[in-house]
C-alpha cells in the first residue's frame, strides 16, 4: 500500500518497507478527461489488527477504497472480506470499493 501511495503521488519509491504504523496521508491533483480538477486525499492504513479502530475511523466520509493484499502474505488476502464487510459498515452507503 504503502508503495503504491509514494509512487502515485510522488512518483518515487520508498526508502525502507516498514509497516505503516497508524495512517499515511498524502493529497495528488488530478486532471479529468473535460479538464476540470479535483484533489484526491489518499490515506494509507495500516493493515495489522492492532490499529483496525484507528483505520475503521477514518473510513467514514470515504468516496471510494482501493483494497490491497501483500500477493507473498497469504494471510493479506484471507482478510479482504473482513476488510470489505469493515468498510461496508463505517463508511458511505456509496462508497465505492476496488
Amino acid at each position: 500500500k504503502t508503495y503504491i501511495l509514494n509512487q502515485y503521488v510522488r512518483g518515487q519509491q520508498p526508502r525502507n518497507n516498514l509497516p505503516t504504523i497508524g495512517i499515511e496521508f498524502a493529497t495528488k491533483t488530478v486532471t479529468l478527461q473535460d479538464g476540470g480538477k479535483i484533489q484526491v486525499q489518499i490515506w494509507d492504513t495500516a493493515g495489522q489488527e492492532r490499529y483496525r479502530a484507528i483505520t475503521t475511523n477514518h473510513f467514514r466520509g470515504a468516496g471510494g477504497a482501493l483494497l490491497v493484499y501483500d500477493i507473498t502474505k497469504e494471510k493479506t488476502f484471507e482478510n479482504l472480506t473482513r476488510w470489505m464487510e469493515q468498510l461496508k459498515t463505517a463508511a458511505n452507503k456509496d462508497v465505492v470499493m476496488y
